[in-house]
């Protein structure tokens, strides 16, 4: 079976939905990557050393990273020489696998829950990359789910910061946790923590500060909210998700090596990815950070932040291609087996 029938095949158990989201979100990464690259196949049938040149350009215009593009091309050369490929179609499905391989790692992409208690998430990032909406759009997949849901506002700096997770809050129905402007964020955990327990919450979302004075300043901080949590709730927080801003490419790559090393990130949120044709930035990060990608934001919709799936993101690039080959000699479309 080709890969792109098995690719189809495993997204055929998946909700339409989903499906649809991830084509919907990536399709400005698809017209300025994948469109490209056929483009490139139709108009050089040969695999030679200038299909390579223009193939690895494509790449790293998308922000797959170079790393990580001169590791795909040097594969895409054994495979060529092993399966003794000449016509540059035939790359298409070898491509898209070598995408899956990259992109799926051995840790569980799932959001860790707490099995005793409340699961407390905290949130990380700079300003500007939509941390709040993001936090906002899980309060309302988690309350959607059944459970209860608490947001603890621990961003007392930045002006306006408490008042927009309270619009989110009261978007979708979920209590938010507050002090005044200013206060100490560690205090307003406290007494979040307490208020999941009072009320047997089974998630508190903890928003925090981008950006103190100093970058050290920030670490403290978050090392004085880290070991508050951990205090009142053993082995929270369960998870510790660094947001960033899909557009800015490398630049939030570069944000998740400086920010990742030193406050125990344990996963990635890539939010406005429907904004940017360089959507490869997935690949690059998943390739460069020890991190698993954990959510990713496809749109505007509360209901717009997904679970990352391999999968159906490489579906999503590849969707196009995938229905072509599945066309039978009829010209009607292979269903799923």
């Amino acid at each position: 079976m080709s890969f792109f029938r098995k690719l189809r095949d495993s997204i055929a158990g998946k909700t339409e939905e989903v499906t649809k989201q991830f084509k919907d979100g990536l399709e400005k990464t698809r017209k300025g990557f994948v469109e490209r690259v056929s483009n490139l196949m139709v108009r050089r049938r040969k695999i030679d050393e200038e299909f390579y040149e223009e193939l690895e350009e494509i790449l790293i215009g998308a922000d797959v990273g170079v790393n990580t593009v001169m590791e795909l091309i040097d594969d895409l050369r054994a495979e060529v020489k092993k399966r003794r490929l000449n016509d540059a179609s035939e790359l298409r499905p070898v491509l898209s696998e070598k995408l899956v391989e990259l992109l799926r790692g051995e840790e569980d992409n799932s959001i860790k829950m707490n099995p005793d208690g409340t699961t407390v998430i905290l949130f990380v990032g700079v300003n500007g990359v939509g941390k709040t909406t993001t936090i906002g759009k899980l309060a309302h997949k988690f309350k959607s789910e059944g459970k209860k849901v608490l947001l603890a506002a621990g961003d007392t700096f930045r002006a306006g910061a408490i008042e927009q997770l309270e619009v989110w809050g009261t978007r979708t129905g979920v209590e938010v946790i507050k002090q005044s402007p200013g206060s100490d964020p560690a205090a307003v955990m406290y007494d979040a923590v307490q208020a999941a327990k009072q009320r047997r919450a089974d998630v508190l979302i903890c928003d925090t500060a981008g950006r103190l004075q100093n970058k050290s300043n920030l670490m403290d901080e978050l090392n004085k909210i880290f070991r508050v949590i951990q205090r009142e709730i053993p082995g929270a927080p369960h998870e510790v998700l660094m947001v960033l801003d899909a557009t800015t490419g490398q630049n939030a790559l570069s944000q998740a090596k400086l920010f990742g090393e030193k406050s125990g990130v344990t996963g990635l949120v890539l939010t406005k990815l429907d904004g940017t044709a360089k959507g490869g930035i997935v690949v690059a990060i998943r390739q460069e950070l020890n991190i698993p990608v954990k959510l990713v934001g496809l749109g505007e919709k509360m209901e717009d932040l997904q679970e990352f799936d391999s999968e159906q993101f490489v579906h999503a690039l590849f969707a196009g291609l995938i229905e072509e080959e599945l066309v039978d000699e009829n010209g009607e479309v292979q269903q799923p087996e």
